[in-house]
């Protein structure tokens, strides 16, 4: 078989640990692999470079993706759409590997409506894929944002001041939630709950009183019932470029106008999605990359390879694809234990 590999969306730690999975994996039963470069795109315009085993020999500890990436949607235009199906037949392509949040699995999801031989492997720094108990890149990502937060304790603490650090999330506030937890935040703001301005400035104001500083994680996606930057850019898949909303100054101006508290904000941002992939997901993104492989094998096409409990498994794409994983109930009473 000639398999083929994708990499689309944002960059997260443990793309390339996949790719390099995927590879060998192949190679083990005697099959090639081509990777196609910047997502979507690449297979649409048929962007196309041999993967070897010399070409994937030390990749798994480097952040990114060696085959780029982009937020192209294949399939919002059919001329697209058969440029897709032309590339696959061109290259000889017997098993496309698409690895990638929802967006990338949704364009996999209608690539295998069309008759494509396609397997998904879940990544997302955002942990908000269904079906799977956590994708690789979250557990990286959300270190970097912890280690933000203990900086900014210190500097917080020094000057008596509250600090506003805005993480990523859309729809879904695991890499807040995790960051608050794991970084003792006074306030953890996070889309699953309505915005409560009051109680936020309760918490500040107790957090101030007992230690002389406050420190507020917020998700990108929180809503503050205000149209600030909700005219922002829109990718290929129709989502708002959050980074554009500056829900950080936001919060941090109300905050400082309602408590008289010196308060300042700062936003992580893509720091987030760089550098080396843990042992976590070094791991795990090696153990999706091999399973996708076997999926292909086995000819069970349209799915995907996930992990459930210690297992990794496959499941339909539109089992993954019908809805977001969001913060659940569980884990919101527990984050509520530490409020200040």
């Amino acid at each position: 078989m000639k398999f083929g590999v994708l990499t689309g969306g944002g960059d997260c730690p443990g793309l390339n640990a996949a790719i390099r999975a995927i590879v060998l994996r192949a190679a083990r039963s005697g099959h090639e692999s081509v990777g196609f470069l910047d997502g979507w795109k690449g297979v649409r315009d048929d962007l196309v470079q041999p993967l070897s085993l010399r070409d994937v020999t030390g990749i798994l500890g480097r952040g990114g993706t060696i085959l780029g990436s982009s937020r192209t949607n294949p399939f919002v235009k059919e001329a697209d759409a058969q440029s897709v199906l032309a590339t696959l037949r061109k290259e000889g392509i017997d098993a496309l590997v698409a690895v990638g949040g929802d967006d990338t699995l949704s364009a996999a999801r209608e690539l295998y409506r069309r008759g494509g031989p396609v397997v998904g492997v879940p990544k997302t720094m955002d942990n908000d894929v269904s079906g799977t108990d956590w994708t690789f890149g979250f557990h990286s990502a959300t270190a970097v944002a912890v280690d933000a937060l203990e900086r900014l304790r210190d500097t917080a603490g020094s000057h008596h001041r509250a600090i506003v650090l805005e993480v990523m999330g859309r729809h879904a506030g695991w890499v807040a939630l995790a960051t608050g937890l794991a970084g003792e935040a006074d306030v953890t703001l996070v889309p699953e709950e309505p915005y409560d301005e009051s109680a936020l400035l309760r918490h500040v104001k107790a957090a101030v009183g007992a230690r002389g500083h406050a420190l507020i994680v917020a998700s990108e996606g929180i809503d503050l019932g205000t149209s600030r930057g909700e005219a922002g850019t829109k990718d290929e898949f129709g989502h708002e470029l959050l980074g554009q909303r500056g829900v950080g100054i936001e919060l941090a101006r109300r905050i400082e106008a309602a408590t008289g508290v010196e308060t300042r904000s700062a936003q992580i941002g893509h720091i987030q999605r760089g550098g080396p992939p843990d042992l976590f997901d070094r791991i795990l993104a090696t153990r999706l990359g091999a399973a996708a492989v076997d999926l292909a094998l086995a000819g069970r096409f349209g799915e995907l390879a996930v992990l459930r409990g210690p297992s990794i498994v496959g499941i339909p794409l539109d089992e993954a694809l019908g809805t977001t994983r969001t913060v659940s109930a569980d884990w919101l009473d527990l984050l509520h234990t530490f409020d200040a």
